[in-house]
């Protein structure tokens, strides 16, 4: 019997070792899947490509976004919902160092005529984009300020409490 038993768990171990050769080989590591693909480079050094999406759930896919000191910055805001711009508008606006943000979603409550940018505080943005609904697109380009921390927002009448977050540069 205890041959039997030998012989059983040597063959076990023989055919387990042997697997499928064609069968490509699994990391060494246990837990660790595929490695990452790695991150695409930009074609330019001095060009930042962002894109941010927000859906009629209010929320952006992206809390942070980082570029550097002056590199020309291409964003793209995609509204990946259904909703129109007047029931579910979104756009993406940088304040300058120092602007209180609530205190400028306040005042775009007011601004419908002008993408939601107060007139009185037009100066207090660095960039912004058009406000679009479900399913539109818009790009804007602009130079990246000066190495800081900015904050960005919706500033669609409601929006800037869920749909904010920060423009980092380094």
């Amino acid at each position: 019997m205890k041959k039997s038993i030998l012989l059983l768990a040597s063959a076990v171990f023989v055919f387990a070792s042997c697997g499928d050769p064609s069968a490509p080989e699994q990391a060494a590591t246990p837990g660790i899947g595929t490695p990452a693909p790695e991150t695409p480079q930009p074609v330019n050094n001095n060009e930042a490509i962002v894109t941010i999406s927000g859906g009629d759930d209010m929320k952006f896919d992206l809390a942070t976004i980082k570029v550097k000191e002056g590199q020309t910055v291409k964003l793209t805001l995609k509204h990946t919902g259904k909703a129109p711009l007047s029931a579910m508008g979104h756009n993406v606006v940088i304040l300058a160092h120092g602007v209180d943000m609530a205190t400028f979603a306040g005042e775009a409550m007011n601004a419908k005529d002008n993408d939601y940018i107060p007139k009185s505080m037009e100066k207090d943005v660095i960039a912004h984009t058009k406000t679009i609904g479900g399913g539109e697109t818009t790009t804007i380009e602009f130079t990246a300020p000066a190495k800081g921390t900015y904050d960005f927002l919706c500033s669609f009448p409601g929006h800037a409490a869920m749909m904010k977050g920060k423009f980092i540069v380094e």
